[in-house]
């Protein structure tokens, strides 16, 4: 049998191997077999020093046709198996689209977070503007624009977290209407400003206290500014948040940066201001603090005093929270357990 005869014999068990296969690994292991170094083609070829010299180039081209049909074969071989095994997996795999879906859990806004926006909403609407501040503060701008110098007595009301002599921790949210004040243009029109952010005190945490937490300060300067413009905003305030019923009360009290300043109560959202454990059988309860712009914080902020007046509030959203929802430790609010916040829903 001459080499021609021999590489078409061996050409056809070859295809007759493909076709048969059906393994993907085996077919790397046939192609290894039939076209490597020491496969049948590569053998029948070092036969070609027996062949006449005017053969070797008709049968050398036969042998590369054998070889590029071999090779050929295997790719068609291997594509087909890959096929067959990615509908095996597809049919093992496949998805029931008609079974019910998994539902997704979707988050909502932290429940603090959700009674600032809707202070924020209520201000809004009635012309505030919302304004934001450093919450690393000077002292200048946290104390003594506040009518509380260095050596002042109130200072100690708020123990303080200093990073330098005069860099700071805010310890209110007070500075940012400092800052405000300096920078409005009273010819365009009042300045009436809202400022929620988060503050800072060298407190123990317990079940009422925290080392961070925040507030919503307000304030309002113009000319003619009264006590009655206060109190009717803080009604607004108090109505909206812990319902329409709810009445407030004005208590005299002490603050640097109002004179006079006064403590806010509210109606007893519980018990309707007929006295529960919740007010202490009071039927009110104390809700933030409150007073018109002391003369000197104007006076510091370059405001002409004897034309312009104003008042000034500073409520804790925290508080608030866990007066309306009756949370009774406020460490609740940041261990971030899914299960307790859940309880509050998305509220307008």
């Amino acid at each position: 049998m001459d080499l021609k005869e021999r590489l078409s014999e061996l050409k056809k068990d070859a295809l007759a191997e493909i076709t048969n296969v059906d393994d993907l690994k085996k077919i790397n292991d046939i192609r290894v077999k039939l076209l490597g170094k020491k496969g049948p083609i590569t053998e029948v070829l070092r036969g070609m020093r027996d062949v006449p010299a005017d053969q070797r180039p008709r049968i050398g081209s036969f042998a590369n046709t054998v070889r590029d049909e071999l090779t050929r074969a295997l790719a068609a071989r291997k594509e087909k198996l890959e096929i067959i095994k990615t509908a095996k997996k597809l049919e093992k795999e496949k998805i029931d689209v008609t079974l019910p879906g998994v539902a997704v859990k979707v988050g909502q806004p932290h429940i603090i977070e959700q009674v600032i926006a809707q202070i924020e909403k209520l201000f809004l609407g009635m012309g505030y503007q919302i304004v934001d501040g450093p919450e690393i503060e000077e002292d200048h701008y946290n104390f003594e624009m506040m009518n509380l110098p260095k050596d002042h007595p109130a200072r100690d009301m708020q123990d303080t977290f200093y990073i330098t002599d005069q860099i700071l921790m805010r310890t209110q949210t007070s500075p940012v209407q400092a800052r405000t004040m300096e920078k409005h243009d009273f010819t365009k029109g009042p300045l009436k400003m809202i400022s929620p952010g988060k503050v800072y005190r060298r407190d123990t945490d317990d079940a009422t206290h925290s080392h961070q937490f925040h507030q919503v300060e307000g304030l309002v300067i113009d000319k003619h500014v009264t006590m009655a413009d206060l109190k009717g905003t803080l009604q607004t305030l108090a109505r909206t948040i812990f319902g329409e019923k709810r009445e407030i009360r004005l208590r005299p009290s002490y603050f640097p940066f109002t004179e006079p300043s006064v403590e806010v109560d509210v109606s007893c959202f519980k018990c309707d201001g007929q006295g529960c454990a919740v007010c202490k059988q009071t039927g009110w309860i104390e809700v933030l603090g409150a007073g018109m712009v002391h003369p000197n914080v104007l006076k510091m902020a370059g405001i002409d005093a004897d034309v312009y007046g104003g008042f000034a509030f500073g409520l804790g959203p925290d508080r608030f929270a866990m007066l309306k929802y009756g949370v009774d430790d406020i460490r609740e609010f940041y261990l971030n357990d899914v299960r307790f916040l859940q309880q509050f829903s998305q509220k307008g």
